[in-house]
Parts: C-alpha cells; structure tokens; sequence
C-alpha cells in the first residue's frame, strides 16, 4: 500500500517521489507492455477507448441485430466459398437459414432485415459448379 502525502509536502514532489522509488525497485518492468513503443496518439481522444478495446480483444459487437444478421449471412456465404464438402455447406445453409427464419417471423430491432433465407439446392449447385473436377462428387447430404 502507498504511504499517504504527509502535510507539507507538495503533490506534486509527493508523486515523483513515488514514481522514482518505484522506478528504482523496478515495479515497472512488471508491467504488460514494458519495453514496447507506446501506441500511436495522433487520433482524437476517445473516452470510451478501453472498453472498445476490451470489446475488440473479446470479439463482441455492437452492431443492432438486424446488421448483425446480415454481416453473419456474408460471413456465410463466405464460409460457403472456403467448404470441403457438400455436407458441409448444407450445415452452414442450415445454420443461417434458421437464423434468418427466425429473424423473418419476429423482426429484430433497428434496420431493415433485408435478407432471406438462402436457396440451399442453388447455393449447392453454385458451389459444385465452382469446384473444377468435382461435377460428380456430391458428398454427403447430412
């Protein structure tokens, strides 16, 4: 625990003091981040600047559901491109279009949906036509 300022003392003498003796026991070489340059501080000061931080670090968003929604279906449809199998992208399909269905039957808050649900047997195809060589394969429909 820090001593207290005794009276006479001026603050700011009283901090220094602090900071030198806690410099030289070597209490800063503790701290995350010793010996890395500072981050850059040219942007304008945000006060909320730790908790987007915290929010970046934990991946949360803070988008209104609804865009949420529609940044998960490009996420989707981007996952779709990257699947190994048709399994796999009828399990993606599956996943979003429950997502989307239920967001149709009750609207989120805020914007606009503007979504619906995927066409699962067209997306199929597209993703069979867009693998060279594997026109016959269609894996496994589970």
């Amino acid at each position: 625990m820090t001593e207290r300022k005794p009276p006479g003392v001026s603050f700011e003498s009283f901090v220094d003091k602090q900071i030198r003796e806690a410099a030289e026991r070597g209490e800063f070489r503790k701290l995350a981040g010793f010996g890395r340059p500072l981050e850059d501080d040219t942007a304008p000061y945000d006060e909320l600047w730790w908790i987007k931080r915290k929010m970046h670090r934990e991946g949360a968003s803070v988008l209104p559901p609804a865009l949420a929604l529609r940044k998960e279906a490009e996420d989707a449809r981007a996952a779709i491109d990257e699947a190994v199998s048709e399994a796999q992208v009828r399990r993606i399909l599956g996943e979003i279009n429950t997502k989307i269905a239920e967001a149709v039957r009750r609207p989120p808050a805020g914007p606009p949906l503007n979504l619906r649900p995927f066409d699962v047997e067209a997306t199929v195809a597209e993703w069979r036509t867009s693998r060279p060589g594997q026109e016959g394969e269609h894996g496994t429909h589970g």
